[in-house]
């Protein structure tokens, strides 16, 4: 039986981000883009994205995020999650420009693992990420100061998400530790609890905390929350020297806003439906799952779910959206009833994209984004740690 996808979302005043017009106030990145943006009802977009790529040639390779607009997607070389993108442009040596449609963390890691001659570019230098915001560099260290001063730093092992600045990779290098996405963090934790008693993980603690709980058997009094603005994060020495995961308090803004009534009501509403969610939701969302997993993760079990089959995603919008259009065979629905796309890659859209790849065929090197030669040696050295885990 063939359903047709519905979404049955609803619009929220949040909803006036999602055109990339207006600044998300939880990012640090709100700056405008220079120059004269193409009006987005231009209706010869399109064909003049078309056109300036072609000029272009193979001096550009556009990578495409998974939560990123259809209008843009429709433009990329390669999709995939930060971490894949990241490596596919270092794939690509020839490739003179690499346009990163995602955010600002992702293009950084793009500089950080490609070649010095590769230019990596962030069509607009707004698209920031809430997440990766939550924890500064200053906050990170002040944080490894009051480990020290308790104790305990030279037991922990720093665990940073993908999702984290190039300066929270850096650090982490630094002392020792990993990188981690959201489908090896298992991986991972286990690398650092066989190097030191505790985790320090930055800077979402629901893929910290759910992996520990979930995944490797902890318990949630195993996990502490360091709050980056209260007095010592907010913990006594005795929490800090109990614990066996400090988490870091940031989350992300889209999975973060699921909640244990969205669970409840998709099946209320859609008997036998199966509840799929990302890592990066809160713990009580994850226990209440049917099936948890990275993005690609969530991907692949839409390709293999038999036809017929409902399915409650809990993950950014766009995506979702995709997913529907992409299996009209299977109800695939929206976890929550409110729009909830991930703003600050939505500011990424087709106006900008065009006002990038023309600026480049004509000469004009724009948005690059480059990482310091210091902060680029030590965040390498973290990513390739991770590329080491067994």
């Amino acid at each position: 039986m063939t359903t047709t996808p519905t979404l049955d979302v609803q619009p929220t005043p949040l909803a006036l981000l999602l055109l990339g017009r207006e600044s998300d106030p939880r990012s640090e990145r709100g700056v405008d883009c220079p120059g004269d943006l193409p009006a987005p009802s231009d209706p010869d977009l399109v064909e003049r994205a078309r056109a300036a790529k072609a000029r272009l040639g193979d001096r550009v390779f556009i990578l495409g995020h998974h939560y990123q607009r259809d209008e843009v997607i429709e433009f990329a070389d390669v999709t995939g999650d930060s971490f894949k993108l990241a490596r596919d442009a270092a794939a690509r040596p020839e490739a003179e420009y690499i346009v990163f449609c995602g955010v600002h963390f992702m293009a950084e890691s793009a500089d950080i693992l490609t070649s010095e001659r590769q230019q990596v570019i962030l069509p607009d230098l707004a698209a920031g990420c809430s997440m990766a915001d939550m924890a500064t560099a200053e906050q990170v260290a002040e944080c490894w100061d009051v480990l020290t001063e308790a104790g305990v730093a030279d037991v922990t092992v720093p665990v940073s998400y993908m999702n984290s600045s190039a300066d929270i990779k850096a650090f982490t290098g630094r002392h020792g530790g990993t990188i981690c996405t959201s489908s090896n963090a298992e991986r991972a934790l286990e690398w650092a609890f066989d190097k030191g008693e505790k985790v320090l993980f930055l800077p979402d603690q629901h893929l910290g905390r759910n992996t520990a709980v979930r995944d490797m058997g902890m318990s949630l009094e195993d996990c502490v929350l360091y709050n980056p603005h209260k007095p010592n994060g907010g913990l006594t020495v005795e929490e800090l020297r109990a614990a066996k995961m400090i988490l870091w308090r940031g989350h992300c803004s889209v999975h973060g806003r699921f909640s244990l009534d969205s669970v409840e009501d998709v099946r209320a509403r859609i008997p036998g439906v199966n509840v799929l969610v990302h890592p990066e939701c809160r713990h009580e969302v994850v226990s209440a799952a049917d099936y948890v997993g990275s993005t690609e993760h969530i991907i692949k079990m839409l390709d293999a779910a038999p036809a017929g089959s409902a399915w409650a995603l809990g993950t950014e919008l766009n995506l979702v959206r995709r997913l529907a259009k992409a299996h009209p065979d299977k109800q695939v629905v929206f976890l929550d009833k409110t729009v909830c796309f991930c703003s600050t890659m939505n500011r990424i859209d087709l106006p900008h994209l065009v006002w990038t790849l023309e600026s480049l065929a004509d000469g004009k090197l724009v948005n690059r984004i480059q990482v310091d030669a210091e902060t680029e040696h030590f965040a390498k050295l973290a990513l390739e740690q991770m590329l080491a885990l067994p």
